[in-house]
């Protein structure tokens, strides 16, 4: 298909302003970036650690670099405040607190649920890439949970590679505070458990999940399940029909935020420790939302020309 982007003058300005330092280092952020202790030494807050891994990861710096990008930055503003060294930030994102998520527009969400898996960081690269050994490489599943309606991820969870999908449900939808009309998801999700899961945050929540094919109406007596209602709609109308008619396609937006985070953030983790991985997808994702808040691409679809 071909689209068109219609607001490309606003767009590009977004994609330019991406890469100005303005975008990372927020005044907010300095106002409440260091304090002294006793000895005169710095002692810095969360705001400092978190611009720092902000513009590490959004500039693909190491950390020894992003204390001299951050030195540098400082000086050249005219501040008497100090960078925080490699050293700090790498020992503070062990801990660091949550960021809250981007704001969306007010109304019941349509979210989008998938996975995707992350390379860790390990011996295993080492081995194969210097000897040309066979060994088992570190993954990791991060989870996203999307906003159909902008495009902003909305919740994240970072599991091992063992971690199943169906289990990540829950802690996703934990963590937004907004009422939720609808989600959608991909067949690894289809179960019972999944729908009740999702019943737990609102009685009205619409669920569209493609049913395995080997799944089987639940037999319950009573008003139908939504699951058994897809299941007798695919029955009766064919697969492709129950997609048209559900708007499953809205999915393909999930893995298209799955493909631009491995594209502008990287599909590998850097951290070593499993708590500073967590630390480093939270980073990731929300550089990843305030890109897309900088410029968003409004395309429609191209008519096509009939000769």
């Amino acid at each position: 298909m071909s689209f068109k982007v219609q607001n490309w003058p606003a767009y590009e300005a977004g994609l330019r302003r991406r890469g100005s330092l303005t975008l990372w280092i927020e005044d907010a952020a300095l106002e409440c970036w260091q304090t002294s202790g006793p000895s005169g030494q710095a002692r810095f807050k969360d705001a400092a650690i978190q611009t720092s891994l902000m513009l590490r990861t959004a500039f693909k710096l190491a950390l020894r670099q992003t204390e001299g990008l951050m030195t540098s930055v400082l000086t050249l503003m005219g501040l008497t405040l100090s960078a925080p060294d490699h050293t700090t930030v790498s020992r503070r994102a062990v801990a660091l607190p949550v960021i809250q998520p981007a704001q969306v527009p007010p109304g019941p969400l349509h979210v989008l649920i998938d996975s995707t898996g992350l390379q860790g960081y390990g011996a295993g690269q080492w081995l194969e890439a210097k000897h040309g050994a066979k060994s088992s490489r570190t993954w990791r599943k991060l989870h996203l949970a999307v906003d159909a309606a902008n495009g902003v991820i909305v919740a994240q969870t970072l599991t091992d590679q063992d971690t199943d999908d169906p289990s990540q449900v829950g802690p996703l939808l934990d963590q937004i505070d907004d009422p939720i009309g609808r989600v959608t998801a991909d067949g690894v999700y289809d179960g019972v458990p999944t729908y009740q899961t999702i019943a737990v945050y609102g009685v009205g929540i619409e669920v569209v999940i493609p049913p395995r094919s080997t799944a089987v109406p639940s037999g319950d007596p009573g008003v139908p399940t939504q699951r058994d209602r897809h299941l007798a709609m695919i029955t009766e109308q064919g697969r492709l029909s129950w997609q048209a008619a559900t708007d499953y396609g809205q999915r393909s937006l999930v893995e298209t935020t799955m493909g631009r985070y491995k594209a502008l953030i990287g599909p590998r983790l850097r951290a070593r420790g499993f708590a500073a991985q967590q630390t480093e997808a939270t980073i990731g994702v929300a550089v990843l939302n305030r890109m897309l808040a900088a410029g968003r691409p409004d395309s429609v679809r191209r008519q096509p020309i009939i000769a």
